[in-house]
Parts: structure tokens; C-alpha cells; sequence
């Protein structure tokens, strides 16, 4: 049976049980698996993360979490008006974050490191200091990248694919268990392909509906959502 962790997501776990577990299996994410969460800009992808991220520390599990996209300020913001809040967490070094936006950025701390997008060797070397520290003593834990696609507009595509593979590869062998975003058609079709088959699940969203691909145990579904005040909510399978 694949273990699956919960995904924080309303709908979404109800969504992902397999249809042949006789009522004892649990819906989620497959444990120490790759997501590709991938669409348009604007359709809900990074609270998707956010609630991901949260759901694994409210239930003792620590995250490790790249920003491109936002600075880490304008993602505590986001979470704490979801009612995610993470100052304990970060006191605590259950939250780990690598900002590589182009935004203003907070100071540097045990907890919080500052990057570049164009810069990713540093960004796999903080990435990878970072899933040491959080693995070392935690069986399990989450990570989030948003996006990749930020790091791709601004680096050689070929380069990122191989960083991308060394994350994914640290990722797995520290037992932890990872989402990472795109924006669609950002990124030459062939770099897409690619980005697709290193991933063990693909989930897709375009604003109204979210399909998932593929997933490890499970065949192709799919649910509409909403964006809310609460973050996403999936309604029943369609």
C-alpha cells in the first residue's frame, strides 16, 4: 500500500483515495514523491504550497521552502491573513526558507537565507545545507519550490535541469517529500517534457479545475475548485 501524507488541501485528499482500498487507505500525496503542480499565472498554485507547507508543520513534520516568485515577506503576509501562522514554527527552525526573489528581502538567520535566481549553484548549496539540517532529525519532511519557473527565465534551461535533478535526487534520499510549481508554457515544450518526467506526480490547475495527471497508485482524476479566503477548496470529482 503507498503511504500518502495529508495535503492540507480542502477536497483534495478526499480526492486522491484509491478506488480499491476496501474504506482502510487515506488520500493525500504519495510519501517522498516529487509533485509538479503546474498552469497559468494567477490560478492558485503558490496557496496550493502555502497550505502544503502549513498542514506539515501544524503536524510536526518541517518544511524546507524556496521562493522565487515572492519574497518570504510577502508569503508570511499571504499565510497569516489563510490563519497560517509561522512565527513558532520559525522560532522553532521547523520552517527553513531560501528566498531567491527579486523582492526586498528580510535579514538572514539560522532559519532564513537569502539568493538569487541567477545565481543557482548557490541556490542548490543553500538548498542542500538546508535539507541536512531539517532531515537530521526528522524522518519526514516537506518542501516546497515556487517556482522553477523564475530560475529558468533566468539561467541556460539545460543547466537548471540538471539542478533540478540534484534537488530531486536530495530531496528523496533524506526521506522528504516535495511540490514543486511552473508556470505553463513558459519554457520551451521540450524543457516542459522534461520537467514532467522527473516528476512521480503531476497535478495540473487552470483557475477552475484541478486535474491530476498522473499520481502513484492512482489513475487520472479531477475536481473543480475555488479560490477562497480559506485557500483552495475542491468540490466532488468530476
Amino acid at each position: 500500500m503507498i503511504v500518502r501524507i495529508t495535503s492540507g488541501i480542502t477536497g483534495f485528499d478526499e480526492l486522491t483515495v484509491p478506488g480499491d482500498d476496501l474504506g482502510f487507505a487515506l488520500g493525500g500525496i504519495p510519501k517522498n514523491t516529487i509533485t509538479l503542480l503546474y498552469g497559468p499565472v494567477g490560478v492558485g498554485k503558490s496557496l496550493f504550497c502555502h497550505s502544503f507547507t502549513y498542514q506539515g508543520l501544524s503536524t510536526d513534520e518541517p518544511c524546507l521552502y524556496l521562493t522565487t516568485d515572492q519574497n518570504f515577506s510577502t508569503i508570511y503576509h499571504n499565510m497569516e491573513e489563510l490563519g497560517f501562522s509561522l512565527q513558532e514554527y520559525m522560532e522553532g527552525n521547523m520552517l527553513q526558507v531560501i528566498d531567491a526573489s527579486y523582492g526586498e528581502k528580510m535579514e538572514d538567520s539560522p532559519t532564513h537565507q537569502s539568493s538569487n535566481v541567477k545565481n543557482p549553484t548557490d541556490i542548490l548549496v543553500k538548498v542542500s545545507r538546508g535539507i541536512n539540517s531539517i532531515s537530521q532529525n526528522n524522518p519526514r519532511f516537506r518542501g516546497v519550490v515556487d517556482s522553477i519557473t523564475a530560475i529558468l527565465e533566468s539561467n541556460d534551461e539545460m543547466l537548471i535541469m540538471r539542478v533540478l535533478k540534484s534537488y530531486i535526487l536530495r530531496v528523496k534520499e533524506a526521506g522528504g517529500t516535495a511540490i514543486i510549481t511552473h508556470t505553463q508554457g513558459s519554457a520551451d515544450p521540450r524543457t516542459e517534457i522534461i520537467i514532467k518526467s522527473m516528476a512521480d506526480n503531476i497535478i495540473k490547475v487552470d483557475g477552475e479545475t484541478l486535474v491530476i495527471e498522473s499520481m502513484k497508485g492512482l489513475g487520472q482524476k479531477k475536481a473543480p475548485y475555488e479560490i477562497t479566503e480559506e485557500g483552495l477548496i475542491l468540490g466532488k470529482e468530476e
